[in-house]
């Protein structure tokens, strides 16, 4: 029998393709049958109409003060979410609300707490790739990460992550940083509490208008640092 599940989207100026993405959501939730579900936008200071959008879709919305960031709104949502269950995915879809089946489906075999989607355990299932310097840069961040913080994930920021909600509080409360470098971050605070987290391949299609900069991407290389050294000084004890 399904459990509850709370399904987070964070979303910054996403009034051109939210509308879109939580038909496509409802119409999975729909067939899915879970014993009770949420969807919670968590609005990251939008200048555009995302809040009313998001509003007329009967979705649940939250407001972070301002401009904050990826990882502090996936962590907003977190905080809040209701559901036994939490998924957070990007407000393109780039992985179809669908590909939840395999994480659902690998997390009651399997008994962990986390399933993290990949786009690198098998590449055939990436349909629309980055343009070619923002996969390459997405190759060396990853295999950076693995030296860096010594965790074995091959994919670490793909937005598309499963957590039991009750082990996911216990992470996120612990969370430091709010930009894209957090998906290392909670999968790596996960691994020191000792939670158990496996990595399945989903569909991934990249789609135009991403939010993250090459600075911002490059700034994620820095975040690995900060990560490890806030593990060295014991700050997510």
């Amino acid at each position: 029998m399904r459990r509850s599940l709370s399904i987070i989207i964070p979303a910054y100026n996403e009034a051109n393709r939210l509308p879109d993405t939580l038909i496509k959501v409802k119409q999975y939730l729909s067939a899915a049958k879970w014993d009770f579900v949420e969807v919670i936008v968590v609005d990251d200071g939008s200048r555009d109409n995302t809040v009313q959008l998001a509003e007329a879709a009967g979705v649940r919305v939250l407001k972070n003060p301002g401009n904050r960031g990826k990882g502090y709104s996936v962590k907003h949502g977190v905080l809040q979410a209701k559901g036994e269950w939490v998924l957070f995915t990007d407000a393109d879809l780039s992985s179809p609300i669908g590909e939840l089946e395999k994480l659902w489906s690998a997390a009651e075999s399997s008994g962990v707490q986390m399933v993290v989607g990949s786009r690198a355990v098998d590449r055939s299932l990436v349909g629309v790739h980055q343009p070619v310097l923002r996969e390459a840069m997405g190759r060396i961040f990853n295999l950076t990460m693995r030296l860096v913080t010594g965790l074995s994930f091959k994919d670490t920021q793909c937005g598309f992550k499963l957590f039991q909600t009750a082990a996911a509080r216990e992470v996120f409360s612990r969370q430091q940083l709010d930009g894209f470098g957090f998906d290392v971050e909670v999968l790596f605070i996960a691994d020191k509490l000792g939670y158990r987290a496996i990595e399945v391949p989903v569909r991934w299609d990249n789609v135009e208008g991403t939010k993250v900069s090459l600075l911002l991407g490059f700034k994620a290389f820095t975040d690995l640092v900060k990560v490890r050294g806030n593990g060295l000084r014991g700050k997510y004890k």
